[in-house]
């Protein structure tokens, strides 16, 4: 049992930061086991993996989160919670099909993107309208006329998506609020 006064110390309230991490179901065999570092590390630094709960770039992000002890959250598209890979803790079917991308792309304190087909852009494009810092490697690359630069921070490794990641969602959790 938890002596009451452990429950009101800032420790125990400081919540865990939540990464959203967008790939491909059906990803290059080259973009696993980049998911699965990312999903370590994450884990390694007591963050929370949100993902879209199904295979590919997903279910890599969860294995590695789960072997090292880390917390994974699957948005499901669907109604059958078994459709969820064997990695999650929680798989939310939320029965919403690609529209649970939004819910992926706002529950993250950050989003990293791996590769990825269209599901992934337009989990990108709506982090980035809700202010969401987006790290990608490997992934989309945006551009229209008037836009000085691509939105997407670039890196070229798992430790580099990571550590970007989590010093982002850091910062925006002091700075101003997304929408």
């Amino acid at each position: 049992m938890v002596p009451p006064g452990d429950l009101e110390s800032p420790e125990r309230r400081r919540r865990a930061i939540q990464i959203a991490v967008v790939g491909g179901g059906e990803p290059e065999t080259a973009l696993l086991p980049v998911a699965e570092e990312v999903g370590r590390r994450l884990a390694e630094a007591g963050a929370i993996v949100v993902c879209g709960g199904l295979g590919g770039v997903m279910e890599a992000t969860c294995r590695g989160a789960r072997a090292a002890g880390g917390l994974t959250v699957g948005l499901l598209p669907g109604t059958d919670p078994g459709a969820a890979n064997p990695f999650l803790d929680v798989a939310l079917a939320t029965g919403l099909g690609e529209a649970r991308d939004a819910l992926v792309a706002r529950a993250g304190e950050a989003v990293i993107a791996l590769g990825g087909a269209y599901g992934t852009l337009a989990e990108v494009a709506l982090a980035l309208k809700a202010r969401t810092p987006v790290v990608g490697l490997d992934t989309w690359k945006l551009g229209r006329p008037g836009l000085a630069t691509d939105p997407i921070e670039r890196v070229a490794s798992a430790a580099e998506a990571v550590s970007r990641a989590l010093a982002l969602a850091r910062a925006g959790s002091a700075g101003e609020p997304r929408r």
